[in-house]
């Protein structure tokens, strides 16, 4: 079985279970369902064909494209209020406009568009303009194209988008009892942090994605849920390949499309952003952002933490504060928030290590009126690492009742997708050792 990182979209997702239990859907900002439909099983050599463009001719452009555009903005590029709202009546089901308008439109796809629009076209002008939005084509084919999906039997399924710069990166949809489903989506192409855990973090940063290549993981993950009868996507958590810290701009954009009402319609008690926070101003300026923090805090102690987190350049206290700034600038029923404490046999799971935690956790509940905190304990697993292991199952155990019995609540995470070797960096990692020894032949 090939290593998988703790860190992963896959296993982290299941923590947006959890916040699902404790928020209410009202807490943040209203949620209009999108429509949903189940259909054919889609796979790779189903995929639209015609989106396809080659690679090698296209550069990557960070331009804000349709994608990350509110309904008034499009209307001033578009012409008209109605075409707006037709253009994103499609994306939020997963349809790109520009091939589902550029022949006759599928009456399959017409019927899952509100009763208003189903008879609406549009014309020429129309796809023109919203064509010149983007330097290639649009979303399919033009921002990211579907090169690989996976799925475990558990139905946790894995994108592998390729960009317009032929990079690639990472979306995992994750169904919950057939009811819903969560997104885990990446903010970066690798990641600078270089958290010694994760294979993401092996790759080194890339670079960042810009506010379209987020969002079109949303489009995607929404048209895989219409096209392979999945759950529809109720959540989104930043979790995947990247530091959204690093991205704050493009994130925080992200975030404000996905919980508009005309848009992707999320309530932004369902978008969660982690962080390991770089520096005491990222929870404060991604506390703008309409979503639930969390912080992959992984060790209260600075010097077991610098050793996780290589990156660390601050101590510990420093960076909590900046979290309870953040917190303490929104209102008293939204300050509920989310510590990652990813756990490796004999580095950071001893009751030792639990009773710093509970130190350091308990300044923050008590400075924070209000604050709802969550400890998501998660056991390692192999990535490769020559010293670091998996904790035993009745250690893990004890650390949580260590929390639970000094008041702060714990909960172990529970593993999704486990039967695919496809943890979060994985297949961008194997894809670039792949395109290396190619490059070497």
């Amino acid at each position: 079985m090939a290593p998988r990182t703790l860190h992963s979209a896959v296993i982290q997702c299941a923590l947006m279970i959890i916040l699902a239990l404790v928020l209410p859907s009202s807490c943040l900002l209203p949620s209009t369902a999108s429509s949903g439909r189940r259909g054919p099983h889609l796979s790779v050599d189903t995929f639209d064909e015609r989106s396809t463009i080659p690679v090698s001719t296209i550069q990557h452009d960070s331009t804000t494209g349709a994608l990350s555009m509110g309904i008034d903005e499009l209307a001033l590029k578009l012409g008209g209020m109605g075409r707006a709202r037709l253009v994103w009546d499609c994306y939020s089901i997963g349809v790109d406009p520009q091939l589902h308008y550029s022949d006759s439109p599928d009456p399959d796809i017409q019927k899952l568009l509100p009763s208003c629009r189903r008879t609406q076209r549009l014309g020429k002008e129309a796809l023109n303009k919203l064509s010149s939005l983007y330097k290639y084509r649009g979303v399919e084919g033009g921002v990211a194209s579907l090169s690989h999906i996976s799925t475990s039997a558990d139905s946790t399924t894995k994108l592998l988008l390729k960009l317009a710069d032929g990079l690639e990166v990472e979306t995992v949809i994750i169904p919950w009892n057939d009811k819903r489903s969560t997104l885990c989506i990446s903010s970066q192409v690798g990641c600078r942090q270089g958290c010694r855990f994760c294979a993401t973090g092996k790759m080194s940063l890339l670079r960042s994605l810009s506010s379209d290549e987020i969002l079109c993981q949303m489009f995607f993950g929404r048209k895989i849920c219409r096209l392979n009868g999945l759950p529809e996507i109720s959540g989104v958590v930043f979790m995947g390949m990247g530091e959204p810290g690093d991205n704050l701009d493009a994130v925080i954009r992200a975030t404000e499309i996905l919980t508009t009402r005309e848009l992707f319609q999320l309530s932004a008690s369902k978008v969660t952003v982690s962080s390991v926070s770089p520096t005491p101003d990222t929870f404060r300026l991604l506390g703008q952002a309409p979503c639930v923090l969390a912080w992959s805090v992984h060790a209260a102690n600075d010097k077991l933490r610098k050793h996780l987190v290589p990156s660390t350049k601050y101590q510990m206290v420093d960076l909590r504060q900046g979290m309870m700034d953040a917190l303490l600038d929104r209102r008293l029923n939204v300050r509920t928030t989310m510590w990652e404490v990813a756990l490796i046999a004999g580095v950071n799971d001893s009751m030792e290590a639990a009773d710093e935690l509970i130190d350091f956790a308990r300044v923050f509940v008590e400075g924070v009126p209000g604050a709802k905190l969550i400890v998501n304990l998660i056991p390692f697993n192999d990535i490769g690492h020559p010293v670091f292991r998996k904790p035993s199952h009745e250690g893990v155990v004890a650390f949580q009742q260590r929390l639970w019995t000094h008041g702060i609540y714990a909960h172990i995470r529970t593993a999704r997708g486990d039967d695919e070797s496809a943890a979060c960096g994985q297949l961008a990692t194997n894809e670039e050792k792949k395109q290396t020894r190619s490059r070497h032949k």
